[in-house]
């Protein structure tokens, strides 16, 4: 996907997000989510939407020192679904103003504006599924989005640690977990060493049976994107696991943000 797909998305996951949570009890418990409730999952969402915009819309060049941002939030939170669609729309002016390809800081791999329209896509689209499992419905999330979202995840977890220092002990002596998806033909390989983890390579290069691994876990795309945001668990049915499980929980217990 590219960037103007990604902000068509953002767009696209927010109108569904508002849908689910603007006919909703927005008192409900979200248990993916722990101690939040929808209007605290609204609020949140809203929140990053008007922080990545301001980001984009200074350019920054260094890491920000305060995350305040006006935020213009209602007084009662009935009115946050629209206010979280409003947040959008502000995010599409700022994307369509902006030189997506131009130079920024960003925590992550991908130094350019671009980077912020595609981490706010996946935010939006994790809480929307978060939203959802409250309410007891179904996620549905494109082929095409999960596929994306798994290589974004996996791509900049690395480097999360500022704020997942969990992330800090995802390592191992030289070990291998494949991600393979079969309804989108996709592999990634993650690659633990004493000194930190990566994204070592995916797709064909990968994806011979002679090609070993310590781990592997194979899924839908969909179901795989929730497993590694930690929205699913990894020994429901959706998912097939094989080889070492020792080293499967070691991932688990320290990856999911």
């Amino acid at each position: 996907m590219n960037p103007a797909e990604h902000g068509a998305a953002v767009a696209a996951e927010t109108e569904r997000f508002v849908s689910v949570v603007k006919a909703a009890d927005l008192s409900t418990p979200v248990p993916t989510c722990p101690g939040w409730t929808l209007a605290d999952l609204t609020r949140h969402t809203g929140s990053v939407h008007r922080w990545f915009s301001e980001l984009l819309r200074l350019r920054i060049q260094q890491p920000p020192t305060s995350r305040d941002v006006e935020l213009r939030l209602p007084a009662h939170s009935e009115g946050y679904p629209d206010w979280l669609a409003e947040s959008a729309a502000e995010a599409a002016a700022v994307f369509a103003a902006t030189d997506l390809e131009a130079p920024m800081w960003a925590w992550g791999v991908d130094q350019h504006a671009r980077f912020w329209v595609r981490r706010m896509l996946f935010e939006t689209l994790v809480h929307r599924a978060d939203a959802e499992l409250a309410l007891g419905l179904p996620p549905h999330i494109d082929r095409a989005l999960a596929v994306d979202g798994i290589d974004e995840f996996l791509t900049n977890l690395p480097f999360a640690s500022s704020f997942a220092p969990r992330t800090a002990r995802l390592r191992a002596p030289h070990r291998t977990i494949r991600f393979s998806s079969a309804d989108a033909d996709r592999d990634w390989l993650v690659g633990l060493r004493p000194d930190g983890f990566a994204l070592v390579a995916d797709d064909a290069e990968h994806r011979t049976a002679d090609t070993e691994t310590d781990a592997t876990v194979l899924g839908a795309a969909a179901d795989l994107l929730l497993l590694l945001y930690g929205r699913l668990d990894r020994r429901s049915d959706a998912f097939q696991l094989l080889g070492d499980q020792g080293l499967l929980a070691h991932w688990f217990t320290h990856s999911a943000f």
